[in-house]
Formats: structure tokens, C-alpha cells, sequence
């Protein structure tokens, strides 16, 4: 089977200097795609630059915590503050949103929403995943592929990320603890995402090093490249600084020089990966 990578720059629209690192990645590295906050403070300016770059294969980072929604806070009052931003306690909003049927009502009416905003675009829609991977909870799943149904939704990122890459990012135990914690999560997201006929990648790269995907990183991951479909995602920006407090330990510029490294171009080539996007998975993969 042949190897499809996609390279995603998430984040997009955060902030300028993340706009500024997803076009030169784009344009001078190897960056394909990116997820677009779209209400996010730079989210325009992320539209502009994704217009002039035809290329770019530019999909939805929904956002259901630790950012802002698009709705009125009045309208979604059991999932945002009164500034209209979801918090990052992910864990009791999980539990919130699986037992109460007003929160799940106001989360349709959210996802629909950034939807409605993406589409406002005039973007095409790649793919589709979730700020901090929070599709994986069944509800805001099932809700994901309920409304995106009505907007064109074809390919959902899956954050199954390979236990050796969590273990060598010093992840150890607590990874593989954790990978066996998730790996019924995965599965239970895998059926319904091909019960709803969407694509999806055979694995991720991105989450044992968020923030920290330098070349290094990304050498040690083409050295072993399997066959499939593999994306790997970072959080590039065009500084040093951090750019949300969330992110302080980010190491933003390093992730930009690793998609604009010679090295990292040529152990793609070398490795006979082909660069794409969810787009180019066809209808005859198992993975629909």
C-alpha cells in the first residue's frame, strides 16, 4: 500500500504569527494542511492567506474548549462564560455534556455554528478535527458527524498515535497506560466514522511532542514510516514567544524550521511518501 502523508499546521488563525508560519511552511516546506479556529482572534487573516494559497488543503479545528465559541454566550449559556469561551476542564464538561439533554442542544447549536462559519469561508473543506481532540467523547462525535453531514464533511481526524513514538517522547508507562485507556475510545470512533461512510488516517503523529515536533522528531518518525495514511500535525508560529499562556512551553519556532528542513524533505522523498490530504484518500480505501 502506497504512503500518503499529511502534514497539518494546527491552530490556524490563533494568531497572526501562526498564519505566517502555515504560508511559509506551505510555501517553502512541507506543510499541506491546516486546521482553521474559526473564531479565533486572527481567523480573517488566516482566510486571506488560505485564498492565495490554492494548495492548502484547509479544514475545520473545531473548538469545544479552552477557546472561544462563535455563538452568543446567552445562547449557549451551559458551555461558555459570560465572554463566550469554553474552559478547559474537559473532563467535567464531558460529563456534563453526556448527561444533560440542554448541553447536548447547545453544542448542536455550536457545531453548527463554526460550520456555518467555515462554510462563510468559501473554503473547501478537507477535513474536520477537534481543538485538544475532544471528538473523541461519543457525544460531541456523534454531533460532529450529525450536522457536518449537512455541510460536506468527508474525512475526521483520528488521534491514534503509535505507542514506540509516545514511549520515545518520554511518554513510558503513563503513555502506554494511556494508549490502553483510549484504545476502546479509538475503536468505538473508528465504527462510527465508517458507519457514516468518512474518512480517516491509519495514525497520528503529534501528541506525545505537542509543541515540541522538531526535526529530530520528525527524522525519527520518516525513519520508520509505515505504508498508509499517516498525518503529522504541529503547531508552527513565526516566534519564539509563546503565543497563548496554554502554550508556553511550546517550542513554535523549532516546529517551523523542522517543515522548511532540507532533511526532513529528504527523508520523505527517501522514504517514498507521497505529501497530500484527506482529500486525496479515494472512495475505494477501507477506511470510508
Amino acid at each position: 500500500m502506497p504512503k500518503l502523508l499529511i502534514v497539518t499546521a494546527d491552530d490556524f488563525g490563533l494568531h497572526e504569527a501562526v498564519n505566517e508560519a502555515v504560508e511559509t511552511a506551505h510555501r517553502d516546506g512541507v506543510l499541506t494542511a491546516a486546521s482553521l479556529m474559526v473564531a479565533a482572534p486572527a481567523a480573517a487573516d488566516a482566510v486571506r492567506r488560505a485564498r492565495r494559497l490554492p494548495a492548502l488543503r484547509v479544514g475545520l479545528h473545531l473548538v469545544l474548549a479552552d477557546g472561544p465559541a462563535v455563538s452568543p454566550p446567552a445562547s449557549i449559556p451551559a458551555l461558555v462564560d459570560a465572554q463566550g469561551r469554553f474552559d478547559a476542564r474537559m473532563v467535567a464538561r464531558g460529563f456534563r455534556y453526556f448527561a444533560s439533554p440542554s448541553a447536548r442542544r447547545q453544542i448542536e447549536r455550536e457545531v453548527r455554528a463554526q460550520f456555518d462559519a467555515y462554510r462563510a469561508t468559501g473554503l473547501p473543506l478537507d477535513h474536520v478535527d477537534a481543538h485538544k481532540h475532544f471528538h473523541l467523547h461519543p457525544t460531541l462525535l456523534a454531533t460532529l458527524l450529525a450536522v457536518g453531514a449537512d455541510y460536506g464533511l468527508r474525512a475526521v481526524r483520528v488521534p491514534d498515535e503509535p505507542a514506540w513514538f509516545a514511549a520515545r517522547a518520554g511518554a513510558g508507562v503513563a503513555g502506554a497506560a494511556g494508549a490502553l485507556l483510549l484504545a476502546p475510545w479509538l475503536a468505538g470512533m473508528r465504527w462510527r466514522l465508517r458507519r457514516a461512510g468518512i474518512a480517516y488516517g491509519d495514525r497520528v503523529f503529534g501528541i506525545a511532542r505537542s509543541g515540541r515536533m522538531d526535526e529530530a522528531a520528525w527524522l525519527e518518525i520518516l525513519a520508520r514510516l509505515p505504508d498508509g495514511v499517516t498525518e503529522v500535525y504541529a503547531h508552527p508560529a513565526a516566534t519564539a514567544a509563546p503565543i497563548v499562556a496554554t502554550m508556553r512551553d511550546y517550542r513554535h519556532a523549532d516546529e517551523l524550521a523542522a517543515l522548511r528542513s532540507p532533511r526532513v524533505r529528504a527523508a520523505i522523498e527517501a522514504a517514498g511518501a507521497r505529501l497530500g490530504g484527506y482529500g486525496d484518500l479515494d472512495a475505494g480505501r477501507a477506511h470510508r
